[in-house]
């Protein structure tokens, strides 16, 4: 018996926005016994900007409260945002870390993790697929949800660059349904032995993949590179490789007598693109370690799904319901094996598949150029011997991350907790090895820019895009070395 092809509705994802609740998060809890937690939400950014955060919280009056008043998920989801917030304000608000989250944030965060199924601290999910609303409230269909009509719930910051930091992501997860519904459309297909049918998803699944990547590429516009670098990264990140950055062993939750160690917030806990990779049949590996795919027959090796592979660890933070969709996709999903199965017999099918493999390698790649811009370059010109000294007594909140020493080749930490340029590039390199034809195996080794644009003009994808397009950050672009972390990873 075949494996069941996963029903989104079945696993909390949406037609119309993907992994982003259809239903509008809430911007207050309805229950008044919870004022206390939007109280301090609602006052985020003057108690982050005064440093006022651990003594609100450490004060008497402010009360430990159970969570058994909120009684829906989308009560739940909202628990979980406030308290992810102020955990992170709590640990990295201060003139250092702190080691020790209180009872009062500790214990109602935990209880919610377990019922959504995340780890207790701000998470992707609670910082972009459960923190938003429409600018315009006439416009609140799932259909027009993009970036001209979305706004975060909260920041840490108040900062406009903040705000379009997370609502970027969110604008992609919306716009990226359409990528679900194609690949579990081709899915179908390939079971129905339709080559048609497949085409079809394919060349419509890689137009969508294409279509994120506009999305992407706005981040500058409204989120300027060094203010994210000192005032806005800080905030996301987690207690896991962070001993530079003040917690050698974690963080003690409550009056647990242990320490817990988590990754911070990242894209690489998204699972619409691991969505994309285990439709299209991408396999990641360990970092540096050899190519997932026999040489001979094409199929995976045992690397896929190693214990050590960081985007399989990712799913550890997604909620429940979407990791549930990701580990059946993966046990239905056939694309790659019915294209090589057919290649000989359908260039239109081996193209169509290709071309979806160029289009999610040119968003890895663009990715790439953002992390180049936003982190190495900001490491870079802090670090250089000519880069002005701060005033007497000045920090910046860089300082509550590890430090860069760029002439000790130092990592960069990403929020992650760990240094992610060559994971990145290695995982966009990895994209154009299940390439069905030769021709696309060749050009998938070679810029994913021209790898783009070739196929665009192949399968008739629109005009070609113009050379000011192209994209900068493949390995050798940047004056750069290797080791530099980044920021979220895709």
């Amino acid at each position: 018996m075949l494996p069941i092809i996963p029903d989104p509705a079945d696993y909390d994802v949406s037609v119309d926005t993907g992994f982003v609740p259809e239903i509008l998060p809430l911007a207050r809890l309805p229950d008044s016994y919870y004022d206390p937690w939007e109280a301090a939400i609602a006052n985020l950014q003057f108690l982050v900007m005064t440093r006022q955060v651990r003594s609100v919280i450490d004060a008497p009056s402010f009360p430990l409260l159970s969570i058994a008043h909120l009684r829906t998920p989308a009560e739940q989801r909202r628990g979980y945002v406030i308290l992810g917030f102020l955990a992170n304000a709590y640990i990295w608000a201060g003139a250092s870390a702190s080691e020790e989250l209180p009872e009062v944030i500790a214990r109602p965060l935990i209880e919610l993790s377990e019922i959504l199924e995340v780890p207790p601290l701000a998470t992707y999910a609670g910082l972009c697929l459960w923190n938003y609303r429409p600018l315009f409230a006439d416009r609140a269909d799932p259909k027009q949800l993009d970036l001209a009509n979305l706004a975060t719930l909260h920041t840490f910051t108040g900062s406009i660059d903040e705000s379009w930091f997370y609502l970027v992501s969110t604008a992609i997860e919306i716009r990226g349904a359409a990528c679900l519904n194609y690949i579990l459309d081709a899915i179908h297909a390939c079971r129905d032995d339709s080559p048609h049918d497949v085409v079809v998803a394919l060349h419509l699944l890689a137009e969508s993949i294409d279509g994120l990547i506009p999305d992407l590429a706005r981040l500058p516009e409204q989120c300027d590179p060094h203010t994210f670098y000192y005032r806005i990264r800080p905030f996301l990140a987690g207690s896991k490789n962070m001993a530079d950055a003040g917690l050698p062993r974690g963080v003690k939750y409550g009056y647990e007598n242990y320490y817990r160690q988590y990754s911070g917030g990242s894209n690489a806990q998204s699972s619409l693109i691991q969505a994309l990779d285990i439709g299209l049949g991408v396999v990641h590996r360990p970092t540096s370690s050899g190519s997932p795919f026999n040489s001979r027959s094409g199929s995976p090796t045992s690397a896929n799904g190693s214990s050590n592979n960081f985007i399989h660890d990712m799913r550890k933070y997604m909620p429940g319901p979407h990791r549930r969709f990701l580990e059946q996709l993966e046990t239905c999903a056939n694309i790659r094996e019915y294209v090589r199965e057919h290649k000989s017999s359908s260039s239109a099918l081996t193209l169509a598949y290709d071309a979806c493999l160029a289009m999610l390698r040119s968003f890895r790649d663009k990715h790439i150029q953002i992390v180049s811009r936003y982190i190495i370059l900001q490491a870079k010109k802090t670090s250089s011997p000519t880069a002005a000294a701060p005033l007497p007594g000045a920090t910046t909140k860089k300082d509550g991350l590890a430090a860069v020493v760029v002439g000790e080749k130092k990592n960069v930490r990403g929020t992650g907790g760990t240094a992610l340029l060559p994971f990145l590039k290695q995982a966009r390199d990895e994209t154009g090895e299940p390439a069905a034809g030769s021709w696309a195996a060749r050009l998938l080794r070679d810029d994913a820019y021209v790898a783009k644009r070739k196929m665009r003009d192949a399968m008739g994808l629109g005009e070609p895009q113009s050379d000011e397009e192209k994209v900068v950050g493949l390995a050798g672009k940047w004056s750069v070395d290797d080791d530099y972390g980044g920021i979220c990873h895709w």
